[in-house]
């Protein structure tokens, strides 16, 4: 980005929050869309939205919440979600969404350290599942239920009620809410998003209106979109990139969304929205690429040949486009030809026929599936950042792009690299700092400003960045060569049947990977097989299964050096999930914890 645009965008952000967008929307575009649950009939308009965080905001003033204070919200996704969320940031205070599957020691670990004084729960079964931490941590005063069946008592009451006492109290003294949200600052926290906590305790990440609103005053001018866009979100609140996509960049650009809160449903969404952006974590795209396979599998010898004949010019055209180079005129008209009749009804189907930015991040991606999906004409866009860049620090656009790379540093972004290769980021969008358990807040950069990232990179010779590990994760063998395992996990999870990959080989001779099915797209590929399927577990020991996973590792060792290649493996009887505890819930590894689990399996591969 230019010096003057990247001034602009500073001069756009300075002096704007939160509610002061939210207050714009309501007076310039009252009566447009803003806020829909996916399956049911009703939308909030900007007026009506606001209407509702008013009386939020009210009810949870009442309840003794305020300026700088916490509010922890384990909910869905869900619209009442959003009101209680903007609903806290209107009185200065700091609302705080937590992954509904953390374990109650995890909970309780966040609620302590938050010191949030209100907790808003989904329903009865949160209640229930609360009530040890509620027990054990007396500064939770109180606890609003959305969906709460019993009786208000003294520390719990139901969301209907807190909605009732705030319209009392702002029909008694309407001046009041305008005058509390007037005084929220840009560099005042709007939200406290906590780290996965992959190598150990969770940390509190304080972000700024002004983060949230530099991020999205530069999306704006990066990627081009219009204004009033649908979007979906179906991410966790919980997580950076919907915090950005489908709240704060919503606000800042008067668009509407449509809350997917059932994961099934992700397809369905996509057709029925249409968005002209979507962000799909690595495994929505490689699942994605697995159906659209399937789908081409069963299709008639003609049209199998017309979607190969398409997908080869889109990949010219693509390869060309990445490269900076011209398209020559023939080639271009041959590709729109066969873009329109072929490969954009095929986009249709996904839902992705309006899309203009279709981005990923937050883990790597198979270079395979990204290059399979470009050749559909959905060029993934990666970027990279974490929540303490308030999501993307470097970034592809439409315009400058190279696939396999995670771009270029974000407008305003200064991006180097340490001696030992470990990503160094300053600029506008680093948090405020790490929350402290005594409420202060500890600086994340040094003493010029820089954020050391942990995570590994190199650059090519254009400025595009490459991620190649986690520095802590690192593989060292017994020869004491460095060992990406990213990468090779990355190679193995190309192929459809698996999930999830592990790497291992730290002070060994050789590496080894333990290797998870895709639990959908197993019975799948058993059945075309003609095996009979019953379980993964069953399927894990299947020869025929064995023989596939085979050439899923040579084809991943003939891209690595001699000493990167899997030598041998094991396919493990179940998945990983964040439930199980092996993956965080934005779906990361958690390392430490798998190869305790699985150290006997992980040693009979070493003997």
């Amino acid at each position: 980005m230019e010096p003057v645009l990247e001034q602009r965008c500073a001069d756009i952000a300075r002096d704007l929050t939160i509610p002061a967008l939210l207050h714009r929307n309501a007076t310039e575009f009252p009566e447009l869309p803003a806020l829909s649950l996916l399956g049911s009939p009703d939308t909030l308009t900007w007026r009506e939205l606001r209407d509702e965080v008013t009386v939020l905001a009210r009810g949870l003033a009442d309840l003794g919440l305020a300026s700088g204070d916490r509010l922890l919200i384990m909910m869905s996704s869900r619209p009442e979600h959003w009101l209680i969320d903007l609903a806290a940031v209107h009185l200065g205070a700091v609302p705080s969404t937590v992954y509904a599957t953390l374990s109650t020691d995890q909970l309780r670990y966040l609620a302590r350290h938050s010191q949030a004084g209100i907790v808003v729960l989904e329903d009865e079964a949160a209640l229930a599942r609360w009530q040890p931490i509620l027990d054990d941590v007396p500064e939770i005063r109180r606890v609003v239920v959305a969906e709460h069946t019993g009786a208000d008592t003294g520390r719990v009451v139901s969301l209907r009620t807190l909605g009732v006492r705030g319209a009392a109290a702002h029909r008694a003294d309407p001046a009041a809410f305008e005058k509390t949200w007037r005084e929220v600052r840009p560099d005042q926290p709007v939200t406290l998003l906590y780290t996965s906590g992959t190598t150990g305790d969770p940390k509190g990440v304080m972000l700024t209106h002004h983060n949230v609103i530099y991020q999205t005053v530069v999306m704006e001018h990066t990627i081009e979109t219009p204004d009033h866009a649908a979007t979906l979100a179906y991410l966790p609140l919980a997580h950076i990139a919907e915090r950005v996509l489908g709240v704060y960049n919503p606000i800042y650009r008067a668009g509407h969304v449509t809350i997917c809160s059932d994961p099934t449903q992700l397809l369905a969404g996509l057709v029925r929205v249409r968005p002209v952006s979507f962000f799909g974590v690595p495994r929505i795209w490689e699942k994605m690429v697995a159906g659209v396979q399937g789908q081409l599998a069963t299709a008639e010898p003609q049209v199998k040949a017309a979607v190969e004949m398409a997908r080869e010019v889109a990949l010219q055209v693509h390869g060309l486009r990445q490269s900076g180079a011209e398209i020559p005129l023939e080639l271009a008209a041959k590709h729109a030809t066969l873009d329109a009749q072929v490969l954009k009804p095929l986009r249709a189907k996904l839902g992705m026929d309006n899309l203009l930015w279709p981005g990923s991040g937050s883990a790597p991606i198979p270079y395979d599936v990204l290059l399979y999906l470009a050749s559909i004409g959905i060029v993934v866009l990666e970027v990279w950042g974490m929540t303490e860049t308030t999501g993307t620090a470097t970034i592809n656009t439409p315009d400058h792009f190279r696939t396999g790379t995670v771009g270029r540093p974000n407008g305003g972004m200064e991006i180097r690299l340490a001696e030992d290769g470990e990503i160094l980021a300053r600029g506008p969008l680093v948090c405020a700092g790490y929350l402290r358990a005594d409420g202060g807040v500890d600086p994340v950069t040094d003493g010029d400003g820089w954020l050391a990232t942990g995570d590994v990179g190199a650059f090519d010779d254009d400025g595009y960045l490459t991620i190649t590990d986690r520095k802590k994760e690192l593989i060292i063998n017994s020869s004491g060569k460095n060992i990406s395992p990213a990468q090779i996990e990355n190679l193995l999870r190309a192929h459809p049947l698996i999930a999830q990959a592990v790497a291992v080989g730290d002070r060994q001779p050789y590496v080894t990977a333990l290797i998870v099915l895709d639990e959908e797209i197993a019975p799948l590929w058993a059945r075309s097989k003609g095996l009979p399927f019953t379980t993964v577990a069953a399927l894990a020991e299947d020869p025929v299964l064995r023989a596939e996973i085979d050439v899923a590792v040579n084809a991943a060792n003939t891209k690595l050096a001699r000493p990167e290649q899997v030598k041998t493996y094991r396919v493990l009887s179940r998945g990983w999930t964040p439930e199980s505890g092996e993956l965080t819930p934005t779906l990361k590894l958690r390392r430490r914890i798998i190869q305790e689990r699985y150290a006997e399996e992980i040693g009979a591969l070493y003997t």
